[in-house]
């Protein structure tokens, strides 16, 4: 059985990191003596549970983290800087920080280093997050010890309800557009003066007619989906938005 090591000091390692053209150490006080910081770990780049689900949602609630006290939000894995730089980008997951754990070293040092061998990966990373302060644990969500790639506790809901239990979470938010079309632009900057995030889907870049078939029985542009609920247009997104705005008033009277 995995150890818990809430209360304890983390692994002191060197992290070989790359910036650039040029070699980076970092220890393990470089990364955090003196901080605050949210540590998510993995058992590989670019592998399906890791790059459909677990990056993508510490990524978009590192704003959420950031406003509940935490400096840095980090994927740690057993693999290369190169790998590593390569899968944020490809992720497009610039709020966090991608901490390459290319020996083992900082896995090992947790008691977390596993074999996959089976899958031809060697040494890997259980999957696990920690919350961390000025080089402590302070929580631990480490996923049960059963078969396969076990993904129940380590995610980021859990952590950021773990900080703040009564805390709103983003709404979720996808916009179908196409190119020039002056509807699609004022529903984007009305959703951005509002302070909502959102994906965006482009016609014949990102999707087909037939996919907005397939979820909208309206076909004009453009169409908003908010939290699995199909808002509309231009003008339907403009009733919703005043809708909340005028909730939330009374909300705060």
């Amino acid at each position: 059985m995995f150890k818990n090591l809430e209360g304890h000091k983390i692994p002191d390692v060197t992290f070989k990191t790359r910036r650039g053209h040029e070699w980076v150490d970092l220890t393990s006080d470089d990364v955090f003596a003196g901080k605050s910081v949210v540590v998510f770990s993995l058992p590989g780049a670019f592998t399906p549970t890791c790059s459909s689900s677990h990056v993508p949602r510490y990524n978009q609630l590192v704003p959420q983290f950031k406003a509940n006290g935490i400096d840095d939000v980090i994927c740690v894995s057993v693999n290369d800087a190169f790998v590593m730089n390569e899968w944020q980008r490809s992720q497009k997951a610039e709020r966090v920080t991608f901490l390459p754990d290319g020996n083992g070293d900082f896995s090992d040092g947790m008691g977390l280093l596993v074999g996959k061998e089976d899958l031809g990966f060697g040494k890997r990373s259980w999957r696990y997050s920690m919350l961390v302060r000025d080089g402590v644990i302070e929580k631990m969500f480490v996923e049960p010890e059963e078969p396969g790639d076990p993904f129940h506790v380590s995610d980021a809901d859990t952590m950021l309800k773990f900080l703040d239990p009564q805390g709103a979470l983003p709404h979720d938010v996808a916009i179908f557009t196409r190119e020039g079309c002056p509807f699609c632009a004022r529903a984007k900057g009305m959703l951005r003066d509002a302070g909502y995030e959102f994906e965006e889907l482009v016609l014949n870049r990102d999707y087909t007619d037939q996919t907005l078939r397939a979820v909208s029985t309206l076909h004009t542009y453009p169409q908003v989906f908010v939290d699995g609920q199909r808002i509309g247009g231009t003008d339907d997104l403009e009733e919703w938005l005043e809708k909340r705005q005028a909730a939330e008033t009374r909300t705060a009277a």
